[in-house]
């Protein structure tokens, strides 16, 4: 059987016409919109398995996907050392462990058993559980102090989850004013002296109240299953203006929000790591997350003081957690990536000159070669150096929050070997809304959006700068003249 040729001017070109294709149309014809993805263009696309059209029975179906493999993992705090700086000020800094993990039975497990115990504690369907925690596997917190006794009035929390920390700084002069606060579940493994607390307020650790959900005759109690019109999240903007804004998300937008998202990451799944380090109490964290365990990826958790060597938190000569993760997905708002391209030019300007001569000449015929269209393996060697910084396998990364500047762009796109999935979305529409292609194969959704799929077709990474993308699959977007 004779070979199939390969030229690659040709193969090129046809990769060129697509990523440069009519990606989405409108609906109406008018040029306002609403436009609509040609690639589900007859309906939305709003589930990505079917019948599984609420979280609770997505994450069912990944424990009964992935059961014994990894899903959650944290890194051990081995020691931690006061490092005195030149100005005087005294930093910590931390020597970790290797990832340990959960696997997605042990997480069902503790799921089913905080769940039966917030229930024995009184918990009812559909009343509120708020959340405040600082970055671990759980739980994150970004709202001051007066913006959470706000949002814990308006939303009526009777349970509340922090830190020991929290706990006894941020929230210990405000919870006088919260009338509707019960119960505090806090997650460290520490006791805390609750004489000092309002009288009425029971304050519990979160391994107490999984001891009480484990309890036989609390587990035998069956859950009321929510539907997917009922309320998910209630998830506080800081709010441009004025105080902050209490956004409703209902399970059939996460549900649909997170079919969109998956779509333009080609080929997710149990082969990929992802490292988790924003807030959680970011919507593009939250769906992210939510991708990653229903595809049966795992989440390695870290902070932007831990993810690098360099990172502020991380003793020198200790590795950070990219460096020992070595993730292959990851979600970046532009701060993050402009202080990689700053750190990683003012170690070029330290360089020889011979050696910062050929990084620029690598760098310059790289990027053209990316304009073009073209991918240059053999000149990927010479930026090995840098991609170790994020551990030396990413294969993507997710921009949103805000504009991207093209040269960091650019500058990802050349050091980092891969695209960079640039984004518009809201809190109001579950982070969804546009990304702009990878390179890959996506699988082509019938329109009942069923998980049997028999079709896939390759894609190819979208490298233009200054732009989000075309409208997700789950989603229309309308332009609208906004007066100035």
């Amino acid at each position: 059987m004779p070979r199939k040729k390969y030229h690659p001017v040709a193969d090129f070109t046809k990769k060129k016409a697509m990523a440069k294709r009519i990606k989405a149309k409108s609906i109406t014809g008018k040029t306002e919109g609403p436009y609509r993805s040609v690639d589900h263009f007859e309906s939305l696309a709003v589930m990505d398995f079917e019948g599984k059209d609420t979280l609770d029975k997505l994450f069912d179906f990944a424990v009964q996907q992935f059961g014994k493999a990894d899903c959650l993992g944290t890194r051990e705090v081995l020691s931690e050392e006061n490092e005195t700086q030149p100005n005087g000020k005294v930093f910590k800094k931390l020597i970790l462990g290797e990832y340990s993990w959960r696997s997605y039975q042990d997480v069902d497990v503790e799921v089913r058993h905080l769940g039966s115990g917030l229930a024995a504690l009184g918990q009812q369907p559909k009343s509120t559980i708020a959340i405040f925690c600082e970055t671990l596997v759980t739980l994150y917190a970004t709202l001051g102090e007066d913006a959470v006794a706000y949002g814990l009035n308006e939303c009526e929390a009777t349970h509340l989850i922090t830190s020991a920390e929290l706990l006894e700084t941020k929230l210990k002069s405000v919870l006088s004013k919260i009338s509707h606060l019960k119960h505090i579940i806090y997650v460290d493994k520490k006791n805390i002296n609750t004489s000092a607390y309002p009288e009425g307020l029971q304050i519990h650790s979160m391994r107490a109240v999984q001891e009480l959900g484990a309890k036989p005759e609390n587990l035998a109690v069956q859950p009321q299953r929510p539907q997917p019109a009922d309320l998910a999240v209630i998830m506080y903007t800081s709010g441009s203006t004025g105080r902050p804004k209490g956004v409703t998300i209902i399970h059939s937008n996460l549900i649909a929000g997170m079919t969109g998202q998956c779509e333009r990451i080609p080929g997710l799944g149990p082969k990929d790591t992802y490292i988790g380090y924003l807030p959680l109490a970011h919507v593009l964290e939250m769906t992210a997350e939510i991708s990653c365990v229903t595809y049966g990826c795992r989440i390695g958790y870290s902070s932007p003081q831990t993810l690098s060597d360099q990172s502020t938190k991380i003793k020198k000569g200790s590795k950070g957690d990219c460096t020992v993760l070595k993730p292959t997905l990851m979600a970046a708002v532009p701060a993050i990536m402009d202080r990689i391209y700053k750190n990683v030019m003012s170690k070029v300007q330290e360089m020889s000159y011979v050696q910062r001569t050929l990084f620029k000449l690598g760098y310059d015929y790289k990027l053209e070669q990316i304009k073009r269209g073209y991918d240059t393996p053999l000149c990927n060697m010479l930026f090995k150096k840098v991609k170790a910084l994020l551990g030396g396998n990413i294969r993507m990364m997710l921009s949103g929050g805000a504009p991207l500047s093209p040269n960091t762009q650019r500058f990802m796109n050349v050091c980092f070997c891969c695209p960079i999935g640039q984004g518009y979305g809201l809190t109001e529409t579950c982070g969804a809304g546009t990304i702009t292609e990878g390179e890959g194969r996506k699988q082509i959704r019938s329109n009942n959006a069923t998980y049997r799929h028999n079709l896939s077709l390759p894609t190819v990474a979208d490298y233009s700068t200054g732009r989000v993308g075309a409208p997700l699959i789950c989603c229309e977007v309308k332009l609208r003249d906004w007066a100035e």
